[in-house]
């Protein structure tokens, strides 16, 4: 079997290996497909739908679908990016943030998704909902109101770090990140150091006393659109 395998996003066509997922060969490839809850390390588990292209005619989340030789994947359509537009208007008005004084402003990539979108408002009517914050740990803290249940802490605390600190409970407009401890964050053996304190795309799970240890205006989103680092490989 021919290690290389040749398939087409939006008519360009792309060099990828077997093993690879179609998000991995559009990044080689410097073609972005914007996604939240997938990182890099991380088994991929397609929760948050935002990657979602079109294979074959048919949708497929883009980090979880294998690369096959002579597939015709669309990427970037009017359909699709409503969809997404959808996706990430939900995302805000199912949660509470509050951006303009969010510690995670300007390197949320909730945010900065939503710039990209040149979504300024959600069409959506704002749920509102009762969320509670955790700030029982020294060091960590857990706002819910932020959170977009995309899963990387609990992924990353399981996988990586090998505690398994963070978990889903509860169904529906219920389901929240829990923790394995019969309180709070504080009564875990959670550490500022864990990889899953620092892999929340949004402000729900952040570190203490660093909020603003980079000045708004020099954060990862505040000068470039997320993504530009893949589409700027494309000619390297």
């Amino acid at each position: 079997m021919s290690e290389n395998i040749n398939f087409t996003i939006d008519g360009v066509e792309i060099k990828a290996k077997h093993g690879e997922t179609i998000l991995e060969a559009a990044d080689k490839a410097g073609v972005y497909i914007p996604r939240l809850c997938y990182m890099k390390g991380l088994i991929p588990h397609g929760s948050c739908r935002v990657c979602t292209v079109m294979v074959n005619g048919r949708p497929q989340a883009a980090c979880t679908q294998p690369v096959v030789n002579g597939i015709v994947v669309e990427n970037n359509t009017p359909a699709l990016q409503t969809h997404r537009r959808n996706l990430i208007d939900m995302l805000f008005v199912e949660g509470n943030h509050f951006c303009m004084f969010c510690e995670k402003s300007g390197n949320c990539e909730l945010q900065a998704m939503a710039y990209r979108f040149g979504i300024a408002a959600p069409k959506y009517p704002y749920s509102f909902p009762a969320k509670d914050i955790d700030a029982s740990h020294p060091d960590i803290f857990i706002d819910r109101n932020r959170c977009i249940l995309c899963g990387r802490c609990v992924s990353t605390s399981r996988d990586i770090d090998g505690k398994s600190t963070f978990g889903f409970v509860g169904r529906g407009p219920h389901k929240k990140i829990a923790v394995n401890a019969d309180k709070d964050l504080g009564d875990t053996n959670a550490d500022v150091k864990d990889k899953a304190a620092s892999s929340c795309p949004v402000g729900a799970l952040m570190i203490k006393r660093v909020g603003y240890a980079v000045p708004l205006g020099n954060r990862k989103y505040d000068k470039k659109p997320i993504g530009s680092e893949i589409e700027s490989s494309k000619s390297n």
